[in-house]
């Protein structure tokens, strides 16, 4: 309401910062093509979005894939932790723009750096609350599966995993937050499509409804991933929903 009366009413020019009905009907025909209020991008969403949906999806795999392992290696084991973690720690705090070089280097230009920046980036929410997982878990717990026979892969299997989840899909909820986020960055990169890219093209041609469509439509999708994962913890975690403060 405050962004359409401050359009209405003169305080932001229309022409810098576009109302949201406008956004709304070029968001539409992005989209279905069906009024031209996108200009040259009109039926661009598509292709774009679908793009980008497979970076950011093929980016967080592989993160998920790496990090949950590495997570339980460094909450279960001292002497894992005391060889990996500080390499985390230290590559977590750089600036995930500050590894566009080291990605054009390796993999040239293409969908490659971009799936590599977005997995790096989702890599360390995950890694990081999953040990926080593994570590809080309650040593009567793995006694007791000791004390009935339970060995090492049991134990990872029935009892540690287990107990981890409801910290590995937190760190899950993150990293999807951080592939969209990522995913701008990374169409920047000699890739020719993809919101990322439609949002720095329009910038290009100062097309700012386009713009602001396109920043909404990268939001939304990001919304809908996170409602993914929420309604895979619910079924996964049924059996949490009664011990906790809100089910």
């Amino acid at each position: 309401m405050l962004w359409q009366l401050s359009v209405s009413a003169g305080l932001v020019r229309a022409e810098l910062l576009p109302g949201p009905g406008e956004v709304s009907a070029t968001l539409l025909d992005l989209v279905f093509a069906n009024s031209g209020a996108a200009g040259r991008y009109s039926g661009d969403w598509p292709e774009h979005a679908t793009a980008s949906l497979i970076r950011v999806y093929a980016g967080f795999a592989l993160a998920v894939a790496a990090a949950v392992p590495v997570g339980i290696g460094i909450g279960s084991s001292r002497t894992f932790e005391r060889v990996v973690d500080p390499t985390i720690q230290l590559l977590r705090n750089i600036p995930i723009t500050g590894f566009v070089p080291i990605a054009i280097v390796l993999f040239g230009l293409g969908d490659r750096p971009a799936i590599y920046l977005i997995a790096l980036a989702a890599f360390f929410p995950t890694v990081v609350n999953t040990s926080y997982g593994v570590r809080q878990i309650d040593q009567r717990i793995v006694r007791s599966a000791l004390m009935m026979g339970a060995g090492p892969f049991q134990r990872l299997v029935r009892v540690i995993l287990p107990a981890a989840l409801p910290a590995i899909f937190t760190g899950l909820r993150l990293s999807m937050g951080v592939a969209w986020v990522l995913v701008v960055v990374a169409e920047f990169i000699g890739v020719r499509s993809g919101l990322g890219y439609l949002l720095f093209d329009a910038y290009q041609f100062f097309a700012p409804h386009v713009m602001l469509a396109t920043m909404f439509s990268i939001g939304l999708l990001g919304f809908v991933s996170d409602r993914l994962i929420l309604l895979i913890r619910l079924r996964v975690l049924a059996w949490n929903r009664l011990g906790t403060l809100r089910g």
